[in-house]
């Protein structure tokens, strides 16, 4: 028979670096779940993207027992990533802070395309421009389905 599922959590996470500090640790022991259990797990499971924030969906199963789902970066970090800046501007609308090209913006729709709700590269590339807009940043060029 199933699992009852009691609940789910969400966190975000630097890969490779998860330990029983907050915020991980009171977010999973308020729950009643193993900290080092899912610490050792994470970090296993996400060697291969250290430093890099990674948002997971836990889900929590009621004999405490849980099983979690690690998701793509947020989009504003891999469009900080490629810029080489560390936060988007104040005043989006008035400051900009760099641009990148609509090649850059491919190659962050292709990473995102698993959690996005888009079904075409094409629209998953109009939502990381949006998001890219919101931020400050330009994109350059000509979109490739103007062409």
């Amino acid at each position: 028979m199933a699992k009852e599922v009691v609940g789910y959590l969400k966190l975000q996470v630097k890969g490779a670096s998860a330990n029983p500090a907050p915020p991980i640790g009171p977010a999973l022991g308020s729950k009643g779940l193993n900290i080092m259990d899912f610490c050792k797990q994470f970090n296993a499971r996400t060697q291969d993207k250290p430093g890099q924030l990674l948002p997971v969906l836990i889900t929590i199963y009621n004999d405490k027992s849980f099983d979690f789902v690690i998701k793509t970066p947020p989009a504003a970090n891999l469009i900080l990533e490629a810029l080489k800046k560390q936060k988007g501007s104040a005043e989006p609308n008035r400051n900009k802070i760099g641009s990148i090209t609509w090649d850059q913006v491919r190659k962050i729709a292709e990473i995102k395309m698993p959690d996005l709700n888009a079904f075409t590269i094409e629209s998953a590339m109009k939502m990381i421009a949006g998001t890219a807009r919101s931020m400050g940043v330009t994109v350059t060029g000509t979109p490739p389905w103007q062409q």
